[in-house]
């Protein structure tokens, strides 16, 4: 399969879904990871054009830790719009790389960029799909599954579906740790060990279905999306 992940800004798909996605490489699936932002709000000392340099290095060595396709759509903290521009974009890379399944966000999050960037799938993930939407890239012949990841430490979320992620939690810490700006600054700012929190979270969702450590999704059950077979791993 091809598996791409659209995350909002750098270290969320680290924290909801990367044990997922390494399990993916593990069955010898084709994996792709999305920013939508570059994530230049999230600090109070280093100013934002640095930040989003910075925050860029980190996701892109995070996609390297499993060899995913790495895409940067590089938007502002808070600027994510269900609007043309911004869906044209996600429409070209969804072209581009011609995933069978979509991860992404709730529409229940903590955030605005969050549940935006959830919308935003839903609408390019069809429009992608029609030939007379014209763009560079020719059109995706299919509409694929969408499953929503978790929210932030699971909050309004209820799982219907869980990944094993024991054989692959410390890949998913791996590529987490690579997003140091974020989990240094929480730390000192908002004491929040990001590290912690994140295993906390991932154990609890295991001892929901009887395994060490699992992810949780939710898919989007409306036609054509549903398959009569599992697609997560």
């Amino acid at each position: 399969m091809r598996v791409m992940a659209v995350g909002a800004h750098p270290d969320d798909i680290e924290l909801q879904c990367a044990g997922t996605l390494a399990r993916c490489i593990q069955r010898g699936d084709a994996v792709a990871m999305v920013y939508m932002t570059n994530g230049n709000m999230g600090h109070t000392v280093i100013m934002p054009e640095e930040l989003a340099e910075i925050r860029h290095e980190e996701a892109k060595k995070s996609a390297g830790v499993i060899g995913a396709s790495f895409y940067w759509l590089d938007h502002s903290d808070f600027t994510v719009e269900v609007d043309p521009v911004t869906t044209m974009q996600l429409v070209e890379v969804i072209r581009d790389f011609r995933p069978d399944l979509l991860i992404t966000h709730s529409d229940r999050d903590y955030i605005r960029d969050h549940n935006n960037t959830g919308h935003v799938v839903f609408k390019a993930s069809f429009d992608a799909s029609v030939p007379h939407v014209e763009g560079k890239n020719p059109f995706h012949d299919k509409i694929v599954p969408i499953f929503e990841m978790d929210t932030l430490f699971g909050l309004r979320f209820e799982p219907t579906e869980y990944v094993d992620i024991t054989d692959t939690f410390e890949v998913k810490m791996e590529m987490l740790a690579c997003c140091e700006s974020q989990v240094k600054w929480l730390k000192d700012h908002d004491n929040v060990d990001l590290l912690h929190m994140t295993e906390t979270l991932v154990r609890a969702r295991g001892y929901q279905c009887g395994v060490k450590y699992a992810e949780a999704f939710r898919p989007e059950p409306v036609w054509p999306r549903p398959r009569p077979y599992r697609v997560l791993p």
